[in-house]
């Protein structure tokens, strides 16, 4: 039986509840920021924020996310656009977190095919094949429709994202993910770009191999029934927290089959049918 979303089956070591009611509700954002903030800077996983947040309170996780976002443009990071997370059903399977989120992207997070990306910057990186979208127009109408997303694309692109956890063990509830602006760590874009003209895109296989050896397969479909539809989700719930998509941002469009954990360097080359292919490639820092 499938649960509700946003329930949460995890039943790992820390326990799912309500939040701290020793403080206001503005204290138990800060608190969950700072932890976040700290987490990302050590390359410690924190605790679960949920205790901070409750299991459910997204409305407040996305006050986390934004705060968190803000202060890393303060400091010199350059939005490049969106990501959303949770839509492929093997994903939110794997988690048991049951509804979409979406992220921020900055421009320290964009790598380009065969762009080595250091391991020690991520703290529990996992792998998965998308399908970035790259927009030509402002995508910014509360009532986006999938025509209006195909409007607004210019074109799409092969994607590997690293997904990072600064939560413990990935232990998470949809309000750990969203606080954590989605769970993000890094994207991978291909290099060259193709339009959208008499392309189904939910018809798009997808293989990641590792190393050349095969490790995730999917397909279009597995992402909310179509990139494109999961494309104009993102915009009318960015639209609806007054932080609309705009010309120029990438937007990957999620998961298009399961994510792999990566565990040590090495080679991702994502194939996408028609869409050719990008690899990412993952170092051990050298001094």
């Amino acid at each position: 039986m499938t649960p509700p979303p946003g329930t949460h089956e995890n039943t790992g070591t820390h326990e799912s509840t309500g939040p701290d009611e020793s403080t206001g509700t503005d204290g138990r954002i800060a608190t969950a920021a700072a932890l976040l903030t700290t987490a990302a800077l050590t390359r410690t996983p924190c605790a679960p924020v949920r205790q901070h947040l409750g299991p459910t309170d997204i409305d407040a996780a996305y006050e986390v996310q934004r705060r968190v976002a803000a202060a890393r443009t303060a400091s010199g990071a350059r939005r490049v656009g969106a990501k959303i997370g949770l839509t492929a059903p093997v994903v939110q399977q794997q988690f048991g977190v049951y509804q979409p989120d979406f992220g921020v992207l900055f421009d320290d997070m964009t790598y380009a095919h065969g762009e080595p990306l250091p391991l020690g910057g991520f703290l529990q990186p996992r792998a998965e094949g998308e399908i970035a979208f790259v927009l030509g127009r402002d995508l910014d109408l509360p009532g986006a429709t999938v025509a209006d997303v195909l409007r607004a694309t210019e074109f799409v692109l092969p994607a590997v994202e690293i997904v990072d956890s600064r939560i413990a063990d990935w232990d998470l509830t949809i309000t750990d993910t969203v606080a954590d602006n989605a769970s993000s760590g890094a994207v991978v874009l291909g290099t060259t770009p193709y339009t959208l003209d008499a392309r189904d895109l939910s018809r798009v296989g997808m293989t990641l191999h590792r190393d050349g050896e095969p490790v995730s397969f999917g397909a279009g479909h597995a992402c909310l029934g179509s990139p494109v539809v999961a494309v104009a989700w993102l915009a009318r719930e960015m639209a609806r927290r007054e932080q609309p998509l705009r010309a120029g941002d990438v937007v990957m469009s999620g998961a298009l089959g399961p994510m792999v954990p990566i565990g040590g360097p090495g080679r991702f080359r994502l194939e996408l049918d028609g869409l050719g292919e990008v690899e990412a490639v993952i170092e051990e820092e050298t001094k």
